[in-house]
């Protein structure tokens, strides 16, 4: 129920609508000014009608709460959408999240202005702004500690880090963020005295701080829907440029090399590669394969699910990337006779194993028959290629699907079927990736046109 006090001339109104994620309870207030002339049963009548609209539009959410933070709503926000979004988005979106508050979490909503947003994209772009980047101890410890009378484990405890902390600093390794401000405030230093960071051009890509504003501004959107904010700031601020860089592959005479190298790995990891190479699929979709998914006699493969890792929620099952990803593509033979030979070397694994083996389902698997985490097979294929860095230009695991559509290019198939086939949702996506393929397969043709038809004018000239 509405609280109405009298303040002079004025009356105040209050409403109460519950309470905040902190347990504050939440108020709106609006002051009413009676008209000149009103008699005071006039003025009661109207300030009581005057209370009963308010608090009716604090019930159905139709008034502005100006004191709601940032950084308060956007803990409601991750609430409310942690059900909706996919588990890897959440966990990327908690990760950015940090930033973002330390820079706009202690503003309210409604003083959010594009200029704090602007500002806060050219600090992101600034070097040293990485959360991974290490710093290194512009001092030596050791003579720090002699100098004051002090011990390595005092050093630890005053400045509450590990003991192990401490002797890596000693060897003159490189520390965290996190524990290089702990070992400032522990010392009574300045951070910039202390240490400096080991990459003073390490800088947030472009892309990452694009996904910085596309966070602020969904979050903000859900504002305006909720009738907290009259519009998104966003929607007033130029998002951050993203340079379209050419996706890193290699060429068919380069892919020939790697399957000839991949012959003395492991069967299961030479398989995944293989069939990367084949497919174009991506890692969560090649290890979230299962044997039913395979048609051996109509020599297809059904793609249907992703494998997924975090920390906290360990290997697990994710949809595909969005609908058009759920697809079934065709496959070469040589690929068919490589998934025949990798089923006899499972059966023959499952069989040794006994009841020890793991029996998942899934087409790929450890040696015990575990689901594989993503990140193990991408860790093997980097070290795999910088061993035979001599041999080929450095790539990572996911560079095998845009070698996949590069060489489809380059070979004449159509850029609708190139799209198919890995999945995406229209080829103008598929044309916009890989723009450089499709002007080279364009040149390709003008000069093959020109071989077939400049002899014929010549003998009509």
């Amino acid at each position: 129920m509405a609280t109405i006090r009298k303040r002079n001339n004025t009356y105040q109104i209050s409403v109460s609508c519950g309470y905040d994620i902190n347990g504050k309870q939440i108020r709106h207030t609006m002051t009413y000014k009676p008209d000149s002339g009103m008699t005071e049963k006039q003025i009661e009548k109207e300030v009581r009608h005057q209370a009963e609209l308010f608090e009716e539009r604090c019930q159905n959410g139709q008034v502005l709460d100006n004191n709601i933070k940032f950084a308060d709503f956007a803990e409601m926000w991750f609430n409310d959408r942690k059900n909706d979004l996919r588990p890897k988005t959440y966990a990327r979106y908690k990760t950015l999240l940090p930033r973002i508050n330390q820079a706009i979490g202690h503003l309210k909503l409604c003083k959010i202005q594009p200029l704090h947003l602007r500002s806060f994209y050219s600090n992101l772009a600034e070097g040293g702004i990485r959360l991974d980047t290490k710093y290194r101890c512009k001092i030596n410890i050791v003579e720090y500690v002699k100098q004051n009378n002090t011990t390595m484990a005092e050093l630890s405890r005053r400045c509450n880090v590990p003991h192990t902390t401490i002797s890596s600093m000693k060897k003159g390794n490189n520390v965290t963020l996190s524990n290089a401000e702990k070992i400032c405030s522990g010392l009574n230093m300045a951070f910039n005295e202390l240490f400096e960071p080991t990459e003073k051009a390490s800088t947030l890509s472009d892309k990452t701080i694009l996904h910085h504003h596309r966070l602020i501004s969904s979050i903000l959107s859900t504002a305006v829907e909720w009738g907290i904010l009259f519009s998104n700031p966003c929607d007033r601020t130029k998002p951050p440029k993203v340079a379209n860089k050419e996706p890193k592959y290699i060429d068919d005479v380069q892919a020939s090399i790697l399957l000839d190298l991949l012959s003395s790995e492991h069967i299961t990891n030479r398989t995944i590669v293989n069939l990367l190479l084949f497919t174009g699929m991506r890692r969560g979709e090649i290890l979230g394969l299962k044997w039913s998914d395979v048609d051996f006699k109509n020599s297809t493969l059904q793609i249907c699910r992703s494998l997924q890792y975090l920390p906290e929620k360990g290997i697990f099952e994710d949809e595909t990337k969005n609908k058009t990803s759920n697809r079934i593509i065709k496959l070469p033979q040589s690929a068919i006779s490589d998934l025949k030979a990798y089923r006899r070397w499972q059966l023959e694994q499952r069989f040794s194993m006994g009841d020890r083996w793991n029996d998942t389902k899934y087409l790929f698997t450890t040696d015990e028959g575990s689901p594989i985490n993503p990140d193990t097979i991408s860790s093997w294929f980097s070290k795999f290629m910088k061993t035979h860095s001599d041999k080929l230009p450095y790539i990572t695991l996911h560079s095998l699907r845009h070698t996949n559509a590069t060489l489809q290019i380059a070979g004449g198939v159509p850029i609708t079927t190139v799209a198919k086939r890995l999945g995406h949702s229209n080829s103008t996506t598929t044309g916009r990736i890989y723009a450089h393929a499709i002007k080279s397969a364009d040149e390709a043709a003008t000069e093959t046109l020109e071989n077939l038809l400049t002899p014929n004018i010549h003998k009509m000239a």
